[in-house]
């Protein structure tokens, strides 16, 4: 969505734990008479509330005896906090940006189950939606949301810094990616930066590194669920070339300096925008921002460079976006079950929902359609939502508090202070397993 990177996590308020008792809700509640329906949602941009206010009209006029009353700008901490509360001032239908807080949702039943609903309609979610955001909105087996458009992470880079290093297309492996940012990279007579092939601190707006290792296809967790980080290849290869990578282009020192003379993500200043990076990691959401800005230089997207030994993944990438669902307290489950399944599985809807905020359809069929917007920039980004091997990230009890250890980790990496790879991520591993624990518990 276009918007900064959303906190992993908001407070400790917002973890709720294995014996958090909401409300019970029913789906008793009979269509055939009038029902308002209260719908919670995160999105706070003139452009983007315009769009969802335009989804319920179309609804509404789908189903008369529906009213829709749509609260905008709501974070998951606050929804939380009514789910918890009940009665009549809760949500009805909730959606959250936040896929790393599924697990909560699921496991503590605060979003109802909606595998019933979806068989009870005939839906197929297999053949519905793309499978890896089936998997981030289910936990356990419990599918408690939906997807509702997704994000995709790939590659944009300067098309004339290319043509002036003399390089033909964007990297499509590690080594070819490596040796391109160092060729793109261009220093004063002092030694610094004047433009930098590009910045691999995790730091750095979208630079998360659960975004940039997702191009290895990594495992998490085990069967069991427990953190197997250790255990697995990728992650010991994912943080060797980072560091390679970082000191290929100077060292970590040298690289954060030059970061801090970066404007802000969202702003004018951008570091893509003002020609300080050559190739950046962004979301499907920059184009249409470049695009209004007007950058002095060519630009294109491609997807993110994959393992050398990996080089058939090609294409793939990083996946996330918002989630909704059916809060367990409410008790117009039928009439909001209808809401929700217009809003995720409706093509022409899910369609013209993604045109308008230019966020990529979450849909098989609104992803193939042809009302679909498809200017190059922007097909890149479909065809990473569309590729087998891209991956989002699993659902887990304690919600993205994973992912916060995981980058707490890889800044510690990126700044030299783990020199033993492997006992540190059998640390990371411990710190995982222990947060889990606490967060059951």
């Amino acid at each position: 969505m276009s918007r900064a990177r959303v906190p992993l996590l908001l407070a400790a308020g917002l973890l709720l734990t294995g014996c958090a008792h909401p409300s019970t809700g029913s789906a008793d509640d009979d269509l055939g008479r009038p029902v308002t329906l209260k719908f919670w949602h995160g999105w706070s941009e003139k452009k983007e509330v315009a769009a969802i206010d335009a989804s319920i009209a179309r609804f509404e006029k789908l189903h008369p005896l529906i009213k829709v009353e749509a609260t905008g700008n709501v974070p998951d901490s606050t929804v939380n906090q009514a789910l918890r509360a009940g009665g009549g001032n809760a949500p009805d239908v909730v959606s959250s940006f936040t896929t790393n807080n599924v697990g909560q949702y699921c496991s503590t039943g605060m979003w109802v189950d909606l595998d019933p609903f979806l068989a009870k309609s005939g839906l197929d979610k297999s053949r519905i939606f793309p499978a890896p955001l089936v998997r981030y909105s289910a936990h356990q087996g419990r599918q408690c949301a939906l997807p509702l458009l997704a994000d995709a992470y790939g590659l944009y880079y300067n098309k004339d810094a290319f043509e002036k290093a003399g390089i033909a297309r964007p990297p499509r492996t590690m080594s070819e990616f490596e040796d391109a940012a160092v060729r793109l990279t261009q220093r004063t007579k002092d030694g610094s930066y004047r433009q930098l092939g590009f910045m691999p601190d995790f730091r750095l707006y979208q630079n998360s590194p659960d975004r940039f290792f997702a191009q290895w296809g990594p495992r998490y967790f085990d069967g069991e669920g427990k953190a197997m980080l250790a255990r697995e290849p990728a992650a010991k290869q994912f943080f060797s070339f980072h560091r390679e990578l970082v000191s290929a282009l100077g060292g970590y020192t040298q690289l954060e300096t030059f970061r801090t003379t970066f404007g802000d993500e969202m702003s004018s200043q951008n570091a893509f925008l003002t020609g300080k990076l050559a190739m950046h990691l962004d979301g499907e959401w920059r184009g249409l921002m470049l695009d209004e800005a007007k950058p002095g230089f060519r630009w294109g997207t491609a997807p993110l460079p994959v393992p050398d030994d990996r080089a058939g993944t090609y294409g793939r990438g990083y996946l996330t976006g918002t989630v909704v669902g059916i809060a367990h307290s409410s008790r117009h489950q039928n009439a909001a079950w209808e809401l929700v399944k217009f809003l995720t599985t409706d093509t022409d809807q899910v369609v013209a929902f993604a045109n308008a905020i230019h966020n990529v359809p979450s849909t098989n069929a609104a992803l193939a359609s042809p009302k679909l917007d498809r200017d190059p920039a922007f097909r890149t980004f479909l065809d990473i939502a569309s590729h087998p091997d891209s991956t989002g990230m699993p659902p887990s009890v304690n919600g993205g508090q994973y992912i916060t250890a995981l980058q707490d980790f890889g800044y510690a990496v990126e700044a030299g202070k783990v020199r033993d790879l492997d006992k540190g991520l059998r640390a990371l591993d411990r710190q995982i397993d222990d947060d889990n624990l606490q967060s059951a518990n």
